[in-house]
């Protein structure tokens, strides 16, 4: 007898905004998923691998002005290289499902929509770094803007990061960007996160409900 077939794991992004509840409904869909039966990966980026994690203190700490966009967006796709490699690959091919906090898009947002670097720009420097590895689903969480403040500012303590604290013209910039994603690519999906985290959650899992279909 051949030795037995690992099915592939599915890799899952959550995106959105600051303060719209993203490490919330992480755990539990986690939770459901692992209840499914399937080995859950809970990952995030900048991050995820030792490397990885040394970028994101990097592109997160000092000043705003401490990193211009080209070098801001070549370190994120350098560290998301080394966590698709070190990290989410191999965990998919031994049949786990991977859940990451931000992914491509949200360089594509911050680093392309808010920052004013092309989408091809970003794209290609994750082809390069990544492959051009996407995931199986991007959820994308979207709340009014005033309540995500809020929410950001008391998770924060009012200490945002360097890219937490920018203007509200560039976070809506980043908004719009995540729009037009879920508008053109099919496996990106805007998710209304006001309400309850059980409501929320549970939009999340009308989005994922084919993943956990058997193959």
């Amino acid at each position: 007898m051949g030795a037995p077939v690992t099915v592939r794991g599915r890799f899952i992004s959550i995106e959105g905004g600051e303060g719209v509840g993203k490490s919330t409904q992480i755990a539990a869909l986690a939770a459901f998923i692992t209840q499914k039966g399937f080995e859950v990966l809970l990952t995030r980026e900048p991050g995820g691998t030792e490397g990885a994690e040394t970028i994101r203190q990097l592109v997160l700490g000092g000043s705003a002005e401490r990193w211009m966009p080209r070098a801001e967006a070549l370190l994120f796709a350098a560290a998301r290289s080394d966590h698709v490699e070190r990290l989410i690959e191999p965990a998919l091919a031994s049949g786990k499902w991977v859940i990451s906090d931000r992914f491509i898009d949200s360089s594509r947002a911050y680093q392309g929509g808010g920052s004013g670097l092309s989408d091809n720009d970003i794209m290609t420097l994750h082809q390069i770094g990544s492959r051009g590895m996407l995931p199986d689903r991007t959820l994308i969480l979207r709340l009014d803007t005033k309540e995500a403040v809020s929410r950001a500012a008391a998770r924060d303590q009012n200490q945002p990061d360097r890219i937490q604290g920018r203007t509200e013209i560039f976070h809506s910039d980043v908004d719009m960007a995540f729009v037009s994603f879920a508008e053109r690519e099919p496996r990106v999906r805007l998710v209304d996160a006001s309400g309850t985290a059980d409501a929320v959650t549970a939009r999340l899992l009308t989005e994922i409900s084919d993943l956990l279909e058997p193959a």
